[in-house]
């Protein structure tokens, strides 16, 4: 009986921790590791703060996702600032190259922006959509997920498409790769794979040390009520 005893309550024991953030937030900080470990070279802030976004997302209602494509908007346009991840085995599939908006800076983007128009990136987190043959050729339309920072994605046509300026040979003549309109534009050699691991709702994060945006993003401090009540919505209109 005694042993019995002992048993039930080691189990409760282990039920009630289960239910407790701190076990819940052990979970992303496994997958963290993995991922860093798969991709050394991308800064481990940016990454923990995509995971914390995208985790609150799903503890709020969103559907999950197979891949996870960081994009680091701190490091310059001449270097590889683009990651895509499976998060089922937790392996790196892609990084290289993306460009940013003509207005939100030179190799440095500094300047971002939700506005038509404006010719400036987005950054926050973003849900993938679908996939299309546009005036770039084979692209992927994407939704913005975060109020006033980059919901506006989708009717600004921010898309992920092939672009012949995001050509490192650029870099050695004029300092870095080409820009785009805003869009997280691609090299044509790898555009179709970056655009089969991503399309169908899968996950994208833009990172950029925007004071604003850091203090007052719905995901980033996780405003439960904000983001429970944008993903009914979404599920509601079937998007």
């Amino acid at each position: 009986m005694l042993r019995k005893f002992f048993m039930q309550s080691f189990f409760i024991s282990i039920a009630s921790l289960t239910s407790l953030p701190s076990f819940a937030a052990a979970l992303p900080q496994q997958l963290n590791s993995a991922l860093i470990k798969a991709a050394p070279s991308l800064n481990n802030k940016v990454l923990s703060t995509a995971l914390s976004a995208m985790q609150c997302a799903l503890n709020n209602g969103a559907d999950p996702a197979q891949r996870l494509a960081v994009i680091d908007f701190s490091l310059p346009s001449s270097e590889k600032r683009l990651w895509i991840f499976d998060l089922r085995s937790k392996k790196l599939v892609l990084h290289d190259f993306v460009a940013h908006g003509n207005k939100s800076g030179d190799n440095f983007a500094t300047s971002f922006s939700n506005t038509n128009g404006s010719h400036q990136s987005s950054i926050g987190l973003f849900r993938t959509a679908e996939s299309y043959e546009g005036k770039h050729g084979y692209s992927l339309r994407m939704d913005g997920l975060e109020p006033g920072f980059n919901d506006r994605a989708r009717e600004r046509a921010i898309v992920i498409h092939p672009a012949d300026y995001v050509n490192p040979d650029w870099i050695a003549r004029q300092g870095r790769i080409g820009r785009s309109q805003g869009c997280p534009a691609v090299r044509p050699e790898i555009a179709r794979t970056v655009i089969d691991k991503l399309k169908g709702g899968q996950f994208m994060f833009s990172w950029y040390p925007d004071q604003q945006w850091l203090q007052s993003s719905i995901y980033l401090n996780c405003r439960t009520q904000q983001v429970a009540s944008r993903n009914s919505s979404k599920n509601a209109d079937g998007s």
